[in-house]
Formats: structure tokens, C-alpha cells, sequence
């Protein structure tokens, strides 16, 4: 009797030490789960170099691109080419493709050619000592861009550096412009500069571009209400009796004006805010390197550091949660009320944008 209570006693202790193992190799493993979490999480992302080969290689095998899940009224709409999840470097590739297959289509060769004047020279930016070139697209993010060409030029030793009010005086931030270069020194620069611009959906731009220049106007520009909304408010407000400011509704009646141009003209310089990124950048007659989406710009970021060579000098400011996800409630509140035939002659406008950069024709607005 006592030998069976012994052997009972015996298999239960063995029992209550595997037991016991098991529980502090489960909880080793969640330690070790929890290190290798912190060990690898980037904060900022933005940690990678590589020099930049244009559509001579085959891209490199890299992690898939996280899978993102927005709302219905929050999808971004610029579209993949592949239902699949590409390596990252394809995605670029792709977007490069888009552009060539669209502008040799003659059906768009209005909306997707301009000349490369001294107005688009003028949006290219100019760092020599990295040999990059940036497109100013108003309306993307193109501030923290400039921050990151001004670090690169020496002007200043890190982006918190910089104050706000340098970054858009063209005399103080030490970054010239493609225009001020001989002619044989810009064509130099076109041909073996690294070269790219941000994008993001043409019509929530307008939208961004309305509100910051004529509604909250945080850097105190007041010749967009006080000059131009005047001049848009004479000619595209249908109701003359109304006396409220300019409307969004006046804003678009303007922009899909076919006879806008003189209007344009008096304007000057300051119809960069929503003029198409074809008269800002022209990408059918300049071959760039990266074309960026707002919508993707937090891996997009780091991939152009990267591919310019210069992740490991500077990194893109932080980028606030969810401020670059497309939002299509906004959309269709502002476009609330007005005209189809007003719409659809502000997307005959933008058509080259939407088409050359992969973004879905807004039926939701049109129809």
C-alpha cells in the first residue's frame, strides 16, 4: 500500500514539473516574442539605401506591402495594377508604366503634354550635391519635402531647425530653382538628376487647395480673398444678389472653364495651388525617377530617400496618423449641391491627372 501511494505521489510531482515547464517555455517564448518586437520596430520607417537603377533591372525581392483596410467612405482612390500584393520596388515601376501607356495615347494627349517652360521649370528644385531634382505639386505635403532639400543644401542642420516662414521664401531657404540654371546646365540636370514629385487624388487636392487659401489662409496670404476670390466670385457666381465669400461651388464653375486662361493670366504664379500636376511637372516630357502617392506616403517616403541615396543623411518628418488617407465623405460633401454639368467639366479638366497616375474616375460624383 505504501509503495502505490509512493508511486502516486511520484507520478503526480512528475506530472506538476512538465506542467510547470510547459508554462515557462510559453512565457520565455512571449518575452521573447515582445523583444524581437521592439527590437525591430522602426518608429519612423524610414531606414533603407540603395542607388537608384531606372527601369534597366528587374526590381529586388522585398516585403510585401502591408495590406491596409480603410471604410467604404475612406478608400484611397488610386488603384493597383495587379490584384496581387507586389514586392514594393513593382509598385513604382508600375506607376512609371502608367505614365508612358498613357501619355502615347492620343485620346489624352491634351490633358497629358505641356511644354517644359519656365513655369514648370520654375516647380523644379534643385539639390546638386545629391543630384536630386523635386517637382512642387502645391497641396501634397510638398513642405516637408522642401524642409528635407533644405537640410540636404547645408542651409540648415536638421528639419526642426528650420523656421516656417523660411521654408516658402525662395531667398533664404538656399533652394534654387531648375530655372536659373543655363540652358545646357538644366538639360544636364534632367538627364542624370534623380527627379520626383507627390501626387494624390486630383479633386481632394482642390479641396485641400480651397480650404488653405481661401477659407482658413494660415499663412496669411490675403490676396487670395481680398484679389482672386473677387475676380472667380464676378464671373462664376450665378447668383448676383448672393454676398457671402467664395463658395466651393465658384471654385469649380472657374477650374472647368474652358475660357479660364486670361483669368489664369492675372492671377499669375498663384494658380499653382490647382492647376494639374501635367502643367506643374510635365511627366510626359520629363522622365522621372519615383512619382509618389499622398495616399501611400508613408512607405512611399522612405522609398525615395532610399532610392535617392540619402535615407541615411535625413528622414521625412513624422507623419500624422490617418492625414493621408483618401476621404471620400469630404469629397462628397464639398461637391454636395453642385451642378453635374459643373462637375463633369472640373473632371474633363483633370481627366490627364486622374489617368495618368492610376486614380478612379469619380463615377460616385459624375453619375
Amino acid at each position: 500500500m505504501y509503495d502505490l501511494e509512493w508511486l502516486l505521489f511520484d507520478n503526480m510531482h512528475h506530472q506538476w514539473l512538465l506542467l510547470a515547464a510547459c508554462f515557462w517555455v510559453i512565457f520565455m517564448f512571449m518575452v521573447a516574442s515582445k523583444f524581437i518586437t521592439l527590437t525591430f520596430k522602426d518608429p519612423d520607417g524610414y531606414n533603407a539605401k540603395q542607388e537608384f537603377l531606372f527601369l534597366t533591372t528587374m526590381p529586388e525581392t522585398g516585403k510585401l506591402r502591408e495590406e491596409k483596410h480603410f471604410p467604404e467612405d475612406m478608400k484611397p482612390t488610386g488603384k493597383m495594377l495587379s490584384d496581387r500584393q507586389p514586392d514594393q520596388p513593382l509598385v513604382y515601376l508600375e506607376r512609371l508604366e502608367l505614365i508612358r501607356n498613357a501619355c502615347r495615347d492620343e485620346a489624352l494627349r491634351n490633358l497629358s503634354h505641356t511644354e517644359v517652360s519656365k513655369f514648370v521649370l520654375d516647380r523644379i528644385f534643385v539639390c546638386d550635391k545629391h543630384k536630386i531634382l523635386f517637382c512642387q505639386t502645391p497641396k501634397v505635403g510638398n513642405t516637408q519635402w522642401k524642409k528635407v532639400l533644405i537640410v540636404l543644401n547645408g542651409a540648415f542642420s536638421s528639419i526642426e531647425e528650420i523656421p516656417e516662414n523660411v521654408v516658402h521664401d525662395h531667398e533664404k531657404n538656399g533652394l534654387p530653382r531648375l530655372s536659373s540654371f543655363s540652358k545646357a546646365g538644366i538639360q544636364k540636370r534632367l538627364k542624370t538628376f534623380f527627379k520626383f514629385f507627390i501626387v494624390r487624388d486630383p479633386f481632394e487636392r482642390l479641396i485641400s487647395a480651397f480650404k488653405d487659401k481661401f477659407v482658413h489662409n494660415p499663412r496669411f496670404e490675403p490676396w487670395y480673398r481680398h484679389e482672386i476670390a473677387p475676380g472667380i466670385i464676378r464671373k462664376y457666381r450665378k447668383n448676383r444678389t448672393e454676398t457671402r465669400g467664395i463658395q466651393f461651388e465658384d471654385f469649380v464653375r472657374y477650374l472647368g472653364d474652358p475660357n479660364r486662361r486670361w483669368l489664369d493670366l492675372q492671377f499669375g504664379d498663384h494658380i499653382i495651388h490647382w492647376v494639374t500636376y501635367v502643367e506643374l511637372c510635365a511627366p510626359c516630357e520629363i522622365k522621372y525617377s519615383v512619382i509618389g502617392h499622398h495616399e501611400t506616403l508613408e512607405e512611399d517616403a522612405p522609398y525615395i530617400l532610399k532610392e535617392a541615396g540619402i535615407d541615411h543623411l535625413v528622414s521625412y518628418p513624422t507623419i500624422p496618423p490617418g492625414i493621408t488617407i483618401y476621404n471620400r465623405t469630404k469629397v462628397e460633401h464639398y461637391f454636395l449641391g453642385i451642378s453635374k454639368r459643373d462637375i463633369r467639366r472640373l473632371y474633363a479638366r483633370f481627366e490627364g491627372d486622374f489617368k495618368l497616375f492610376g486614380y478612379q474616375k469619380p463615377d460616385f460624383l459624375l453619375n
